[in-house]
């Protein structure tokens, strides 16, 4: 069969994505579906021009806003950057976000692209499109149901690292990414990231978290930018052989070690023609992606929306917030894109909010969620499966006090749509 000229498809792609949007979605899912099944050469010819190549960041917690930090510090340098900024991370997703940002023609204007991805949906992508540069956060056991063992999730990643073309950074942390399995047999240069010593207990990895050694690697690894303290949103990073002291937007201990990797990354990228000192002010104003520590204003008061999906990132959730002063909700969904599986909950360790409890729990596995609490001896104040009905009365039951609520994707998604009835939210397409 004749392929379809790009200008056809982008045609047809657009209008497909302007109805999504009129319907109420946001035009992440079914316009790029849509365009892989009539033309599945669009993601790989619209990307192929890119003077600077494609960046492709995988791991499986801190991608979005990891995501977000390396844009706006490739923007601060004068580049002008693409990427999925919705956090729809499967191939699909791409290829919406394309529709929304080429051209009639189908030409994409940019210089770089930087995209995050699935883990497993990464392997897909890079069948067709080398990334010039890669960026890997983390290993942790999430969604089995989808990825099965840890290790699998470990080989997803190592396929994506063996097609990286030119540079790839790797947390040195995680055992599983500086193993010599991973990184024997790559091709392009490696560097890494890491935190001092002394910070290691506060950024576990899935060995520690089940009380593993966490050993280091045998491996020779080329050290670029390194954590060496941490105060609330504060931080010291060292790289050049100075420390560089910065102060975050970010909410969450975790987001202060995405930082060190978005670092990394954007040196590695451009190299001596890097403004250190723009790059650093970039930095300290980034601000939180949609739903990963977003705090929006109800009545007056903050409501953070913190986004959860597995035990590792469900615990350092709860390590960094201070319950104490907020009311507390709970979201849980179990749609495809939260992963079926919820026996996750039963690894995290929710301690630190026995002193203010849980005032309600919600989602479709709202009562699962109320069980694992009743475990762990958590007051509940409230349970309803209907995500609409819980949050009103969340919010007119404690007018007047701040609001966090830990959510799963789904749920999430939910949540922001429903609130932007009630206040301002920003809609990301």
């Amino acid at each position: 069969m004749e392929r379809m000229a790009k200008y056809v498809v982008t045609a047809i792609g657009k209008s497909v994505r302007k109805i999504a949007l009129l319907r109420g979605g946001s035009g992440s899912a079914l316009p790029g579906l849509f365009v892989e099944k009539i033309d599945p050469r669009f993601i790989s010819d619209s990307l192929a021009p890119l003077p600077h190549g494609v960046v492709v960041i995988s791991g499986t917690n801190g991608k979005t806003t990891t995501t977000k930090m390396v844009v706006e510090l490739l923007e601060s340098q004068g580049l002008k950057v693409f990427t999925n900024r919705t956090g729809s991370n499967f191939t699909r997703g791409v290829a919406a976000a394309l529709l929304g940002d080429i051209d009639a023609s189908g030409k994409l204007t940019a210089d770089i692209a930087v995209l995050e991805l699935d883990e497993a949906h990464a392997v897909h992508f890079v069948k067709t499109v080398s990334p010039r540069y890669s960026l890997f956060l983390n290993v942790m056991r999430d969604q089995l149901d989808r990825f099965g063992e840890i290790d699998t999730t470990a080989d997803f990643l190592h396929t994506v690292a063996r097609a990286t073309t030119s540079g790839i950074i790797i947390n040195r942390d995680d055992p599983r990414l500086t193993s010599e399995n991973f990184l024997g047999d790559l091709g392009s240069e490696v560097k890494t990231y890491g935190v001092d010593s002394s910070l290691l207990s506060l950024f576990p990895s899935d060995d520690t978290l089940r009380g593993g050694d966490g050993a280091q690697s045998d491996h020779p690894l080329n050290d670029d930018v390194a954590l060496v303290s941490v105060n609330g949103n504060h931080a010291t990073l060292s790289f050049d052989g100075a420390a560089h002291d910065v102060t975050l937007q970010l909410k969450g201990v975790y987001n202060i070690l995405n930082s060190v990797g978005a670092v990394a990354l954007t040196r590695q990228i451009l190299g001596e023609k890097l403004d250190t000192n723009k790059m650093l002010e970039a930095l300290e104003r980034v601000t939180p992606a949609f739903g990963r520590g977003e705090t929006l204003i109800i009545d007056g008061q903050p409501c953070d929306l913190v986004l959860v999906k597995n035990p590792s990132g469900f615990r350092l959730s709860l390590s960094s917030f201070d319950p104490a002063g907020f009311a507390t909700m709970i979201a849980i969904n179990d749609n495809y894109a939260d992963g079926r599986d919820m026996s996750w909950l039963w690894d995290v360790e929710f301690d630190n909010l026995s002193a203010s409890g849980v005032d309600a729990v919600t989602g479709m596995r709202a009562y699962d969620m109320a069980l694992r609490l009743n475990y762990d001896d958590i007051t509940i104040g409230h349970v309803d499966t209907s995500i609409q009905s819980a949050l009103d009365a969340f919010i007119a039951s404690h007018a007047g006090k701040p609001k966090r609520i830990y959510c799963t994707y789904t749920a999430m998604l939910d949540i922001r749509k429903r609130l932007s009835k009630l206040t301002t939210v920003e809609v990301v397409r």
